[in-house]
């Protein structure tokens, strides 16, 4: 079967079209026919080496990709809350011996695997899994209490646009950055109040929250310039590894979606809040398969709205 492969490590031109051999489902596992397999920035890292540090028992070629979405053809023997024909979405993790999510053929524990939200395509149910579930780990790890104060960095971006709604179903205040033209998209996504992003931020928060934000979920990757903005003793969560000091007693939380990747309770939850409209599934553009490459540099040019997509 088809699936992008990174052979060796490099920029976008690395990523190759191979056939890789189809396995069947042992117990406990479900082969998906990929229709759609969404472009992370974390699918950067993989391709670079950059992640491979994090990894080192893993060998190329490595098959990238987070998240898909397709349809069941075979499952598992012991598989019984899905069935061959579903409709389905993934998270899955790449650096293991089956890889990620850039092939036509996928085998994948069935606790990463959830029926596809009501009325969407493969395509948008593509752009869900892995960052939903980064947002939720994200905001259990900071544990706030309703009421709370949350600043969250790149409000713009995909993972805050799946955050913010999380977050003010915990009855959380959000305030989010943005650019000054994307303000009014970012309050629609759920933030209260929105502050121009870049030098100042800090101050700009203060005005709205002067004791300080309670907890921040820093998807931009802003890092120690936002502690003025948070209040003594609270939360700093951070994506990829961040693992900066920090000072007044802010607590860092390092957020590795890959120990949720089987939660599959809170993907049910993002399925039923998406089949509500309560979370987007926003696809930016799509690709074929062939076109990886153009996807990864694409995604490297910055300001995507959205996630791109490969298709199969």
């Amino acid at each position: 079967m088809p699936a992008v492969t990174v052979p060796a490590f490099g920029d976008p031109d690395v990523l190759t079209l191979a056939e890789v051999p189809v396995r069947d489902p042992g117990p406990g596992e479900v082969r998906i026919a990929v229709a759609a397999a969404a472009v992370n920035p974390t699918d950067l890292t993989t391709r670079s080496g950059a992640a491979a540090a994090r990894y080192p028992d893993v060998a190329l070629p490595i098959v990238p990709g987070m998240d898909a979405a397709g349809v069941i053809e075979a499952i598992g023997s012991d598989v019984t809350r899905l069935a061959v024909g579903d409709r389905v979405m993934a998270a899955v993790l790449p650096m293991r011996p089956e890889g990620g999510a850039y092939q036509s053929s996928l085998v994948v524990p069935a606790g990463s695997v959830v029926v596809v939200p009501e009325g969407a395509s493969l395509e948008e149910a593509a752009t869900l899994p892995m960052n939903a579930l980064t947002a939720i780990l994200g905001l259990d790890l900071l544990d706030l209490p309703s009421g709370a104060t949350l600043l969250v960095t790149g409000g713009a971006g995909w993972l805050a646009t799946l955050a913010m709604p999380l977050a003010r179903e915990r009855g959380l205040r959000v305030i989010a950055d943005a650019r000054p033209d994307e303000h009014d998209r970012v309050r629609e996504h759920g933030a209260d109040e929105v502050v121009d992003r870049g030098d100042g931020l800090t101050d700009r928060v203060r005005a709205l929250a002067p004791g300080g934000v309670d907890g921040v979920f820093d998807t931009a990757l802003v890092g120690p310039p936002l502690f003025g903005a948070i209040r003594d003793g609270g939360g700093w969560a951070v994506v990829r590894g961040q693992d900066d000091e920090t000072e007044r007693g802010i607590v860092r939380h390092a957020v590795w979606v890959k120990t949720r990747l089987e939660d599959t309770a809170a993907l049910e939850h993002v399925r039923d809040l998406a089949t509500a409209g309560h979370l987007p599934m926003t696809v930016a553009e799509s690709y074929p398969a062939a076109r990886a490459a153009d996807a990864h540099r694409r995604q490297e040019a910055g300001g995507v709205r959205g996630r791109l997509v490969l298709t199969f």
